[in-house]
């Protein structure tokens, strides 16, 4: 059983930062990929950023050059380095491992059971 948590949310005004991390025993597992998500009510868990097993990077479309994920194996640490947010950044994020992550027209796509963490709020309003 894989236990992520997930910190660094919070509230920032539009144009600013945060640096989201997500800890786990097995996270740097190397036969998966690790990936970020978000979701806002009543809409769909979206993925934000993926990194494969062999170190290429994913984003979707409308946070690329934004935002980056990294990782740390010796530490089991996931990051996310989100710069330059907007209001609609606003969303739960969630790290997760998963089978597999790819590119799909813009979107992260991915495959395989994921391991969740609890989420943390990322709000970003004037």
């Amino acid at each position: 059983q894989v236990h992520l948590v997930e910190s660094g949310g919070g509230s920032v005004q539009p144009g600013g930062s945060l640096r989201l991390s997500c800890a786990g025993s097995k996270l740097t597992d190397s036969s998966r990929d690790m990936a970020w998500f978000r979701q806002v009510a009543d809409k769909e868990r979206e993925g934000v950023a993926c990194i494969t097993r062999n170190g290429l990077t994913i984003y979707l479309d409308s946070v690329k050059g934004r935002f980056t994920i990294s990782r740390d194996n010796d530490q089991n640490t996931l990051y996310l380095q989100m710069n330059s947010l907007k209001p609609e950044d606003t969303a739960t994020y969630y790290c997760a491992t998963v089978g597999f992550c790819q590119a799909c027209h813009g979107d992260v796509c991915y495959g395989g059971d994921p391991y969740w963490g609890q989420g943390t709020q990322v709000t970003v309003s004037s």
